[in-house]
């Protein structure tokens, strides 16, 4: 099959979270199982160097209004691993990452990713692709010009996280070439009177693909729909989920260049170099379980139930190390609990890969107290790094982690409930069963693999091949 995959990022071009990730992961995948696939991405300001290295493989004009446009679309073709395309086009992609929102043009990204998902859908034409797997809001509007344009071919949607929506107001249909008629109809853009891109990827995709069953079922429910569920519900023959893997050759603790030694099932005990190793770069002193977290500063992630919930965890003897950015406030407050409690929480604010593999390889358990999760990818890298997730049950979560044999779930998004799902984890530290417990996590195959040839079988069937 010829798979066209389009998002707004993918390593190693830019990448902000998740999407980054299975951008580049699972086309790998695919690839290695004899597809011919590519990636499709803008190229942003920050790879106007890059670009001017590779190839051009074909330029086109893309119908807009006002008058076509040329793009550009360079072809950069890594060894054994997917090729990528590039969109050429500084009118539009001038800025230096995906999500800049200028205040003086609130429509900005709009059209900016309508103009992507235009480019897509040319390219798929002129590439002579079976199916194109548009990937969340930003490629949102694929079908609809796949409508415009009278192009046949089947799409897949991926909703990475339904909550981000690509909403604007309907002045800009007009500047990115959309007829009203697409507009207020059953299956239009329509939302709540704004124009809506995730809600054109759900409601005109031919498939529609989340990213963890659990999420799949979830996302049909008003706690987790985000007004999208009756549609969903609606589209639910045509909604699936497939659990997100990870990259097992850069997470894998017996081949990472990150740590001060390197380990594996048969040689776990080296795991604890690592862990006095961490305490000692984060001067943290050790008296007890070290918990951690690697993420996003965000309310999603319940970074603020692990603040509220910090003093009873240090009372019980537990050490945190949080590493990621996001919100300020939560910021401001995690620095101060570290200047609070010296030797006990290290706060470190920036995105930092290596540091990254070490508090993977190092903690004693992996925290993911959240609202909500698609999939999560860092409770599946902390399972490989024998270090068992500490997480909310929803999502991903539910579908990755067995609560006692590969990790602890609680229910509520409350701080009590996380405390005494820790208080549960604290009772097999070191205890009898620990090993047996971080081991279970390491044998657990969180490689695309088995998602990939899931994968590989909803195209077939979007494109009516079984």
């Amino acid at each position: 099959m010829k798979v066209l995959l389009a998002a707004a990022e993918a390593i190693p071009y830019y990448k902000t979270g998740g999407l980054g990730d299975v951008a580049r992961s699972l086309p790998d995948a695919l690839h290695a199982l004899g597809h011919d696939v590519r990636i499709i991405v803008p190229a942003y300001a920050h790879l106007r160097d890059r670009i001017a290295s590779l190839p051009v493989e074909r330029t086109l004009t893309i119908p807009w209004p006002g008058g076509r446009r040329e793009v550009r679309f360079h072809l950069d073709e890594p060894d054994d691993a997917a090729p990528a395309v590039l969109v050429n086009a500084p009118e539009f992609f001038e800025q230096f990452g995906p999500y800049e929102m200028p205040f003086y043009d609130p429509l900005g990204p709009g059209r900016r990713f309508a103009f992507f998902s235009r480019a897509v859908v040319a390219y798929a034409a002129e590439w002579g692709a079976d199916v194109m797997h548009a990937n969340d809001w930003q490629a949102g509007f694929v079908p609809v010009y796949e409508l415009i344009d009278v192009v046949d071919i089947p799409t897949v949607f991926g909703i990475h996280n339904l909550a981000y929506q690509g909403n604007f107001d309907r002045a800009l249909l007009t500047s990115v070439g959309v007829p009203v008629e697409l507009y207020r109809t059953e299956n239009g853009v329509e939302f709540h009177d704004q124009v809506s891109f995730m809600k054109a990827g759900v409601a005109l995709s031919d498939r529609i693909v989340t990213v963890s069953p659990t999420y799949a079922r979830e996302i049909q429910t008003p706690e987790f729909g985000a007004g999208l569920d009756g549609l969903l519900r609606f589209r639910r023959r045509a909604l699936t989920g497939i659990l997100n893997g990870i990259n097992t050759r850069v997470w894998n603790p017996a081949h990472d260049d990150a740590l001060v030694t390197r380990y594996g099932v048969s040689t776990l005990e080296r795991k604890d170099e690592c862990r006095a190793a961490l305490l000692d770069e984060l001067g943290l002193e050790d008296r007890g379980p070290l918990l951690a977290m690697v993420t996003r500063l965000a309310h999603q992630k319940g970074i603020d139930i692990v603040v509220e919930a910090l003093d009873a965890l240090i009372e019980k003897g537990m050490s945190l190390v949080v590493l990621g950015d996001g919100d300020s406030m939560t910021e401001s407050a995690l620095a101060a609990a570290e200047r609070a409690n010296p030797g006990r929480v290290a706060a470190i604010f920036r995105f930092d890969d290596a540091l990254a593999h070490r508090i993977y390889a190092g903690a004693d358990f992996f925290l993911m107290p959240s609202r909500y999760e698609p999939c999560g990818l860092g409770q599946m890298i902390a399972q490989r790094y024998g270090t068992p997730p500490i997480a909310r049950a929803t999502g991903g979560l539910v579908d990755t982690v067995e609560d006692g044999r590969t990790g602890f779930l609680f229910d509520d998004p409350e701080p009590d409930a996380l405390v005494a799902a820790v208080e549960r984890a604290r009772r097999v530290w070191r205890a009898r069963g620990w090993n047996a417990l971080r081991r279970r996590c390491m044998r657990l195959d969180r490689s695309w693999d088995s998602s990939a040839r899931s994968y590989e079988t909803l195209y077939r069937v979007a494109i009516g091949a079984v």
